[in-house]
């Protein structure tokens, strides 16, 4: 039988339940990078930057970028190695005109779906809100977190006796079944924008904007009889981002510039300013760059000799339908990270990402596990090649696996909690040298 550190698990619980929306995620994050000493630099002022320092950056308080600049960066080429994650899970948005009145006293919520969710598991869960405000204050407009700490809304089902064909088939109307209702006859139009400026404590007139969403607020917990697994909302992706940062700030690499990133907008197709699919992660390298003193020519150079881990959950094969899995690369709960590859092109691994990650894996004595769709599925894809179409280097596709992915509540081995960490820990630490696509040596 595996064993676990209990530690792991419970930190990855305790981070999820700081993390309603990708606003908090990246505040929790920064929170974690505060305590250790990260000094932040706002995109908007000037950078400095010497040799042994560690900083990081925000875009729209929902994507963060951070990293460590080596002390033994070499002067004749230097190389990055990242990983990066996402904030944001699937859920339901808030619109701008947000309440929906009747039948009779009836107060519902007007939602659309944000990203691909699987509907029918949001239904007959207490809901709350979270996410971000925008206050006028005076002459200044700022944004505000928000987070309700109790339960507002919910989504009920239709009962059984009027709709006996419930449990053949269950396709419910974004437009008809999903609007969550708030009030019985107590609440009215405008209620809100008072619930949320009674949290904030400011006036209702002085809400702008809000970009608010549906949060299953279920409690994360360790289960089975042999607390084999961990349930939680939105494990896709805050278990990656949650690993990816631990190792990120156990590591201790002086020769290369270690990179984390944490991305929004991946679950709506990350072609945001602040997605994979924006400029953030290049204006950051080259910003980097420019202030260690290199020229133009050395990012070119440095990212021809750099890594990518792009980090997001992987489907572990199904208890119920093994079937729906390739029969070969099947990956299991509690059996370690999983490297995920695609013909298609949906994800960025290729052999020679492969064998690198592979080999430091291999060094360290760690656990791996492949991933691939069945040939006669599609499959999704994910932010790490469309981050790699901007800034190219060498890049492979990891996750944690899990079961339910999408659901309101998912589920992954308790054990790859820490297996996860230690892996990503291996690849900051090792040092990777790249010569193009002929060879790598890993130190």
């Amino acid at each position: 039988m595996l064993s676990t550190d209990t530690c792991a698990p419970q930190g990855l619980i305790e981070f999820i339940e700081r993390c309603p929306s990708m606003f908090h995620t990246v505040a929790t994050v920064r929170t974690r990078l505060d305590a250790a000493g990260f000094v932040y630099l706002p995109e908007r002022a000037a950078w400095f930057m010497e040799p042994g320092g560690s900083y990081y950056t925000v875009r729209n308080g929902s994507s963060i970028i951070a990293w460590h600049v080596g002390r033994e960066l070499p002067q004749d080429g230097f190389h990055f190695q990242i990983a990066a994650s996402h904030a944001d899970s699937p859920t339901f948005k808030l619109k701008a005109v947000s309440e929906l009145a009747g039948p009779g006293d009836y107060l519902r919520l007007d939602i659309e779906p944000y990203g691909g969710t699987i509907d029918y598991t949001w239904f007959d869960r207490p809901l709350s809100l979270a996410g971000r405000v925008l206050v006028r204050d005076g002459s200044r407009v700022e944004s505000r977190l928000f987070a309700l700490d109790r339960d507002v809304a919910l989504i009920p089902s239709l009962a059984i006796h009027l709709d006996r064909s419930v449990n053949d088939a269950f396709s419910p109307d974004r437009a008809v079944d999903l609007y969550p209702l708030a009030s019985a006859g107590e609440l009215t139009h405008g209620a809100v924008n008072t619930l949320v400026a009674e949290e904030l404590g400011v006036d209702p007139t002085t809400i702008l904007a809000r970009d608010l969403f549906l949060v299953n607020r279920q409690k994360p917990q360790v289960w089975g009889a042999a607390d084999e697994f961990i349930s939680a909302p939105k494990l896709d992706d805050l278990m990656c981002a949650y690993t990816a940062l631990e190792a990120f700030l156990a590591s201790g690499n002086e020769r290369d510039i270690s990179v984390y990133v944490c991305f929004d907008n991946e679950e709506v197709g990350s072609h945001t300013k602040q997605g994979a699919g924006s400029t953030l992660l290049r204006d950051t390298l080259e910003r980097i760059n420019g202030r260690i003193g290199r020229t133009p020519e050395s990012l070119v150079r440095a990212l021809a000799s750099s890594m990518l881990v792009s980090c997001d959950n992987a489907h572990a094969i199904h208890p119920n339908h093994p079937e729906k899995a390739d029969e070969a690369n099947d990956p299991r709960l509690n059996r370690g990270i999983v490297i995920k590859e695609a013909a298609n092109q949906h994800y960025c691994t290729d052999a020679f990402s492969r064998a690198v990650f592979s080999a430091v894996l291999d060094d360290a004595g760690l656990p791996y596990q492949t991933f691939a769709n069945r040939s006669d599925m599609a499959g999704g894809s994910t932010l790490g090649n469309i981050s790699n179409a901007h800034v190219s280097m060498h890049a492979i596709d990891v996750g944690c696996p899990q079961l339910a992915m999408h659901s309101s509540y998912e589920t992954a081995g308790a054990y790859d909690v820490q297996l996860v960490i230690d892996a990503l820990t291996a690849f900051y630490n090792a040092d990777i040298q790249i010569d193009g696509a002929e060879a790598a040596v890993i130190a």
